[in-house]
């Protein structure tokens, strides 16, 4: 059986056409063969954390739950299922985060009670042995656990889905193409809590995009009288949801830890580091938000604003251009 070049033709630029903005995921290969478990497989925000300067001294911190309250499940051919649609453990990619970070050493409190439980174990046996050799024992034969003066908490606070939709498609005597993509939303809500006082020292929020993808090409042509030509192929991507969320509290934990660089509560080793280019780039990013912010507001009201208006309407973006002003003010004086 001939195929025409034309019909070859078409099909490989309806493929090229409907592949080229595709998302690449962290594995591109199609999954031909099984692959090894690897280690540590971290989304491209890690970074920030591993390029932090490094803390004067690490604060611990207490992490009791990271729950998931959006309250979303899983969606499967237009029906709910069972499953949450996201990880029920993202306290423990907090836990990491904080660990990897360098400036946080959580103390385990998410399983107090195996801690606890464990503790009296110990602490029996350590008795027993102590009175078989005569000896009586004093006190508390273990050390008291470490304390936080910190406590970490919050949650993911929203799950959005279909904040984007479209597609492609283009079709030709019988050949065709189409891709279909949606876009989803993870926002992870994070603050610092004072132990002592019970006083929120500080409060962030992150977003992550969560991207799927769908390509297929077909034919369906009859090359020759009786002849039938057909052909259909097609891959999927889905970005993991577990990735983006762990990309979420990553880059949580980031902002919370620049935050409180910037209101005194913990300080790098060297002063000079808040020049480091992981800090200025939070900075950076902060003005553009501060500008976009003005300029809708300026939109919403059509005219200027004053200051006034901004210390009664726009408080959280005073305090913001107050870490901005502190940051250029500081770099000034070092100068």
């Amino acid at each position: 059986m001939r195929i025409s070049k034309r019909l070859l033709g078409g099909l490989g630029f309806l493929f090229l056409m409907t592949s080229g903005c595709m998302y690449t995921p962290p594995q591109t290969n199609l999954p031909m063969t099984v692959d090894a478990p690897k280690i540590n497989e971290e989304p491209p925000v890690h970074s920030l954390l591993s390029f932090l300067p490094a803390p004067k001294e690490r604060i611990p911190v207490a992490i009791y739950n990271f729950r998931d309250k959006t309250g979303q499940y899983k969606v499967y051919n237009n029906t709910s299922t069972f499953s949450t649609a996201v990880t029920q453990g993202a306290a423990s990619i907090l836990i990491k985060a904080c660990y990897d970070s360098g400036w946080f050493l959580p103390v385990e409190r998410e399983n107090l009670a195996d801690v606890l439980t464990e503790r009296r174990i110990i602490r029996n046996a350590i008795e027993q042995e102590l009175r078989k050799k005569g000896l009586k024992p004093k006190g508390d034969v273990l050390p008291p656990l470490k304390f936080a003066p910190v406590i970490l908490t919050g949650g993911i606070i929203g799950y959005d889905t279909d904040v984007i939709t479209g597609g492609f498609g283009a079709r030709y005597f019988g050949v065709g193409g189409s891709t279909q993509l949606r876009r989803d939303r993870v926002t992870v809500y994070l603050r610092a809590v004072a132990a002592k006082t019970g006083e929120v020292l500080l409060t962030v929020t992150a977003t992550k995009t969560i991207l799927s993808r769908e390509i297929d090409v077909n034919a369906f042509k009859y090359v020759k009288w009786k002849r039938l030509f057909e052909l259909e192929t097609g891959v999927t991507t889905n970005e993991p949801a577990l990735y983006a969320l762990q990309g979420a509290i990553e880059k949580a934990v980031y902002a919370l830890i620049i935050e409180g660089i910037a209101k005194g509560y913990w300080q790098p080793k060297n002063p000079k580091d808040i020049y480091s280019p992981v800090v200025q780039e939070y900075f950076k990013t902060k003005v553009d938000q501060i500008k976009q912010e003005e300029d809708n507001l300026k939109k919403i009201l059509g005219r200027d604003f004053t200051e006034k208006e901004i210390a009664d309407y726009l408080k959280r973006i005073q305090q913001e251009r107050g870490l901005v002003v502190w940051f250029e003010g500081d770099k000034v004086k070092k100068k």
